[in-house]
């Protein structure tokens, strides 16, 4: 099949992804990372698994790689500046979690205060799947708080990311 330049970026034209913001911890909790995050999926029902991709270039992989957990927000359509914050800044540069509210979870992975929908997950298997990595996860806590729907990517605010993808 011959792929012309740009028919794979007609192909996903017009789709529309939530977005999510995934945090996590490593090293007792006292290295903290997350970002804004559109690749996922439930991928299985019982089980439940759920899987993240994680982009290869940024900190949040890098933090991922010997996480035990990461944390699954779902973001609102008012909480563009959460989406800001995680996908326009990089935790090389800047302490991200100095800049919001959250507590600290299992393993120490941090929960952002303002996302009352989250899903704490236990990594149970990394996949290289091409520029990204896949993470799977087991539901260790779930935190169902609102049943507002979820920030999509037509509702992103222009955002310069912090690392390419």
């Amino acid at each position: 099949m011959n792929d012309e330049a740009g028919s794979t970026e007609r192909f996903i034209s017009g789709f529309d992804y939530p977005m999510f913001v995934v945090t996590t911890a490593a090293d007792g909790g006292r290295v903290r990372a997350g970002c804004l995050v559109g690749f996922t999926t439930q991928c299985g029902i019982d089980p439940f698994r759920f899987l993240v991709c994680l982009s290869k270039k940024n900190r949040t992989y890098r933090v991922a790689a010997s996480a035990s957990y990461l944390a699954v927000h779902v973001l609102s359509p008012d909480q563009q500046d959460l989406a800001t914050l995680f996908g326009s800044e990089t935790g090389d540069e800047t302490d991200k979690f100095a800049r919001c509210e959250w507590r600290s979870g299992p393993d120490g992975v941090p929960l952002l205060a303002r996302c009352p929908r989250v899903l704490v997950g236990e990594v149970l298997d990394r996949r290289e799947l091409g520029d990204h990595i896949g993470v799977l996860l087991a539901p260790a806590e779930t935190h169902v708080g609102s049943g507002a729907g979820p920030l999509m990517f037509s509702g992103l605010p222009a955002i310069d990311p912090g690392h390419p993808a």
